[in-house]
């Protein structure tokens, strides 16, 4: 079992930046796929980031936002640069086993919101 609790969330007008982040704890934190999807208001629950040796990104923040990890500390971060209104989400933190399976991960954090003003 893999417990995740995302950070770092809030309000921000459009131009800047913030970071997430989201603590593990459970089983070996490096041998998971991290990752990070957000879902807007109304909309379905979408991929943005995820990591393991390498990095994929959705192509709508590519350039703007960098998942990165420190294995040391358990933890996996959204740096997010540039933002936009339309980042507007609830943003969570989801491991998987496989990386092949990284969009339908094994566990979820709870969420945090970011809101992005225009």
């Amino acid at each position: 079992q893999v417990q995740l609790v995302e950070s770092g969330g809030g309000l921000v007008q459009a131009g800047g930046s913030l970071r997430l982040s989201c603590a593990a704890s459970g089983r070996t934190f490096s041998s998971y796929v991290m990752g990070w999807f957000r879902q807007a208001p109304g909309k379905e629950r979408e991929f943005v980031a995820a990591i393991k040796g390498s990095t994929a990104y959705a192509d709508s923040v590519k350039g703007r936002f960098t998942i990165s990890r420190d294995n040391a500390k358990d933890t996996v971060y959204l740096q997010m640069n540039s933002l936009k209104p339309e980042d507007t989400a609830d943003y969570y933190c989801a491991a998987s086993s496989r990386w092949g399976s990284i969009k339908t991960p094994n566990y979820w954090g709870q969420g945090t919101q970011v809101t992005v003003s225009s």
